[in-house]
């Protein structure tokens, strides 16, 4: 096998006589063993595959050819090049060269080989950087924890090589750890200084082998900031604590709870509400127009029909959000939000999402017309929102941007929700709509008849002709429900006299 023996690995890195005092030390100080989330259980049945793959590479007659490669002034023997470990895996494996490469860098990011040159990036090059496979000491199948201890004193031993310099990540981790093994420094400094002294004592080549095989160990479990480690499960796969991602986490599991029985009982009565309007588990009223090209279906359900079917209406009673994704159901809201005189809460509301899915380019025209129409003193559409709620708007929009008006539109649709939509569903306005909708009688099509209406098929309309007729009736509601100028209609009247 290809590598250094485990046992000269194991003689360097962590020799018997140092765990032998690290065990008698530990016995007397306090200990400091830290899970950092890098536990294999998850993934050992992968690795052990991985693993199998790898060894196959190693094979003297049938795996990767390795050679003695310069490496600066140094040869390093049994180094491979990127593009020659790609090649074996896409002739190997039955892979294009993009998944062979996907592969190799799977396995340099699992430690199984380590770059030579660019150590800090664990990525499979399709050219000639140098690489060599890792010794099965290093291997994650082995189990081996990385403590806090072993990787203090790897700083320490970096820390006197490069007498100093170490790389900022690396120098932020030196301090830590100084801090938090401060009991225990003297021993880790020592272990360092004999570590190596030792590593001196041998040939550059094997001397800088040894340092690429531990640095590689160490930058795939204690990886840079914001670098991804394949090593990390659980919480642990966030790199950085502060950010976002893993804030929102750990709400999310400091969540209150909800019992099973409660949870189920959700699920029952949500399929019970919908059950008869899952057209998988209900057929579809006339009938399916794709099984009998009969358009009759997606007649009675356009956006704009005047007299909806009763399946429709109904559904609009389910929630307050069933109520607005139809279009023809919002309609026949705004209709009594008329006569309730307070269709200005659904019209901002509209506004607001118009201003959240528009386009980039009128974002600040629509801002200043929604300040116009419904925040600005006095203004004609002027909607009754809390005034912290419109301070933050009314300063928001100074520098406007998509979600501005988020906390004054969720308190619209609030209102909304818990006041106006159970007063609709009990006004006249919709129990007529009620009384007017259809209930269309199924079709029972004879085998001549499919045939005919498969022979009867016409093109549908234009989605181009559909949006116009939308953006033209959206422009006669805005002219309709627009602010009436007192003054303009009181001299036109003068005039007529």
């Amino acid at each position: 096998m290809i590598g250094l023996s485990t046992a000269a690995c194991r003689s360097l890195f962590s020799p018997v006589c140092v765990r032998a005092v690290q065990q008698e030390y530990y016995k007397m100080t306090i200990r400091s063993d830290r899970d950092h989330g890098q536990r294999y259980r998850p993934r050992m049945s992968c690795l052990k595959k991985v693993e199998a793959i790898v060894v196959q590479m190693q094979d003297p007659s049938t795996g990767v050819k390795g050679a003695d490669q310069k490496l600066n002034v140094t040869t390093i023997p049994h180094a491979i090049t990127g593009q020659v470990i790609i090649a074996w895996i896409a002739k190997n494996m039955n892979m294009d060269s993009d998944e062979a490469q996907a592969f190799g860098t799977m396995l340099v990011a699992f430690g199984y080989i380590y770059p030579l040159q660019d150590h800090k990036k664990l990525v499979l090059k399709p050219d000639g950087s140098l690489y060599r496979f890792q010794t099965p000491y290093f291997w994650p199948v082995q189990k081996w924890k990385a403590e806090d201890t072993d990787y203090a004193i790897y700083l320490a031993k970096r820390n006197i090589r490069k007498k100093g310099v170490l790389d900022a990540y690396e120098q932020e981790e030196y301090n830590k750890l100084h801090t938090w093994l401060n009991h225990k420094w003297d021993f880790i400094v020592m272990q360092a200084k004999e570590q190596y002294h030792a590593g001196k004592a041998r040939q550059k080549a094997d001397r800088v082998v040894f340092d690429c095989q531990e640095r590689a160990y160490w930058i795939v479990h204690r990886p840079p900031p914001q670098t991804y480690s394949a090593m990390d499960c659980g919480l642990d796969r966030h790199i950085d604590p502060n950010v976002e991602e893993i804030i929102y986490t750990q709400q999310a599991v400091m969540r209150s709870r909800v019992k099973s029985s409660v949870s189920l009982g959700a699920l029952v009565k949500y399929m019970t509400t919908f059950k008869n309007h899952d057209p998988f588990l209900v057929p579809c009223l006339p009938s399916n127009p794709w099984q009998t090209d009969n358009d009759s279906y997606w007649e009675l359900n356009m956006t704009d029909v005047e007299v909806p079917t009763k399946m429709r209406v109904e559904r609009w009673s389910f929630s307050f959000y069933e109520l607005l994704n139809d279009p023809r159901g919002r309609a026949d809201f705004k209709v009594f939000l008329k006569k309730e005189f307070s269709g200005e809460n659904l019209a901002f509301w509209e506004a607001a999402e118009e201003l959240k899915w528009g386009t980039a380019a009128s974002m600040s025209e629509k801002a200043e017309h929604i300040f116009k129409t419904f925040l600005a003193p006095g203004a004609p559409r002027w909607i009754n929102i809390d005034g912290r709620t419109m301070g933050l708007t009314v300063k928001g929009l100074e520098h406007p941007h998509r979600y501005v008006l988020d906390a004054a539109q969720t308190h619209i649709f609030m209102l909304m929700k818990k006041d106006t939509f159970y007063r609709y569903l009990k006004s006249p306005v919709y129990k007529e709509i009620q009384k007017k909708a259809i209930s269309p009688e199924p079709h029972n099509f004879s085998d001549s008849q499919l045939q005919q209406n498969m022979r009867n098929r016409r093109p549908s309309i234009s989605p181009i002709i559909t949006w116009q007729k939308e953006q033209e009736e959206k422009a006669k509601a805005a002219a309709a429900a627009g602010p009436i100028d007192i003054k303009k209609l009181m001299a036109s009247k003068l005039d007529r006299k």
